[in-house]
């Protein structure tokens, strides 16, 4: 294999990766905790995009329960968010796992 050959291989990959960021950005995933009565969504690059909270969870006294829930609905979400960025990696590795590139998820 040649030098030239070398680069577009890896000009070809680099485009694929472009778009399948682009793909993931536009796609929504929900996370939830209690039932369902906290639910956290986010964009496949693991941004938070909403938060959706039952009022019957709301109580000034049990403040602690709830920021227990908004963290395990968000939790919950990004390791969806995260297995979809490996599947949809995979797609262009063909299943291999390759140091650097398995995470799209922007930090």
């Amino acid at each position: 294999m040649d030098l030239n050959s070398i680069m577009q291989q890896a000009k070809v990959m680099q485009e694929k990766m472009a778009k399948i960021q682009q793909d993931l950005a536009k796609k929504t995933i929900s996370g939830s905790a209690g039932g369902g009565m906290v639910q956290i969504t986010v964009n496949g690059q693991g941004e938070v995009l909403s938060a959706s909270i039952e009022k019957a969870v709301i109580d000034v006294n049990e403040v602690e329960m709830l920021q227990d829930l908004v963290v395990a609905a968000t939790n919950d979400a990004l390791r969806k968010a995260k297995e979809l960025s490996k599947q949809e990696l995979s797609q262009l590795t063909g299943g291999l796992n390759l140091p650097g590139l398995s995470n799209f998820m922007q930090s």
